[in-house]
């Protein structure tokens, strides 16, 4: 059985936010508009965050990109009281969206704050209706939502692979996220592979882990700027 993971080299990130955007578009994130941005209600499943670095005229212009990190030990697993929130067998945190209540205990455990509550009814302006991604659902006001790893592209790669009549491989399943990484920064596969690129990677000096000292052993990881 798999454990997905997904290395993001900082040395790499343009900071252009195609994944941002590549991310919406897949997952039909809604959107929140002006009035709702400024309260703090913008859902960005895939955000990246900019801050600088070093002092004038010294200074350099640096990127962290923020998905969920799909801990292997999550916090809002365990906070969530009707168990919507959830751990698959390959190591995924998911949403039941018809068992969440809306409490938002997750949102207040999870420490990378990447759960966002929908407060609204979904809104997508006329152009992007037709461009709406069939295999993902359209989650209703009142439920938290978050980024899946696109997990409908593991079942439709794994479908197509049973079609085919061949053995389903790692290398059949990318999120659109990393398959849009205009800089090439990000990388995707199976952790428990040894002959895996992650795995390799993980074992550079240079990777890191968000928050790495509260122990929720995220499985997203970073490689530091060179």
């Amino acid at each position: 059985m798999p454990r997905w993971t997904m290395a993001i080299d900082l040395d790499k990130c343009l900071g252009c936010q195609a994944c941002t955007v590549a991310c919406r578009m897949e997952n039909n994130t809604p959107i929140a508009g002006p009035e709702q941005a400024e309260k703090g209600r913008a859902i960005l499943w895939n955000e990246v965050i900019p801050f600088v670095e070093g002092e004038y005229p010294n200074v350099k212009a640096r990127y962290i990109p923020r998905p969920c990190m799909h801990c292997d030990d999550p916090l809002c697993v365990k906070v969530c009281p009707v168990k919507a929130t959830y751990k698959n067998e390959e190591g995924t945190v998911l949403v039941d969206y018809d068992r969440c209540i809306g409490c938002r205990f997750c949102t207040v455990g999870c420490p990378y704050t990447v759960r966002y509550f929908n407060w609204h009814e979904p809104y997508f302006p006329e152009a992007l209706k037709a461009r709406l991604n069939p295999d993902v659902p359209i989650r209703p006001k009142g439920v938290v939502e978050k980024c899946t790893f696109c997990i409908h592209r593991l079942q439709r790669a794994r479908a197509k692979a049973e079609a085919e009549g061949r053995v389903f491989q790692a290398s059949d399943y990318v999120p659109a996220c990393v398959q849009t990484c205009t800089g090439r920064a990000r990388y995707f596969g199976d952790l428990d592979d040894p002959n895996s690129l992650v795995s390799q990677l993980l074992k550079s000096p240079r990777a890191f882990h968000l928050l790495e000292e509260l122990g929720t052993k995220p499985k997203v990881f970073y490689l530091r700027e060179g």
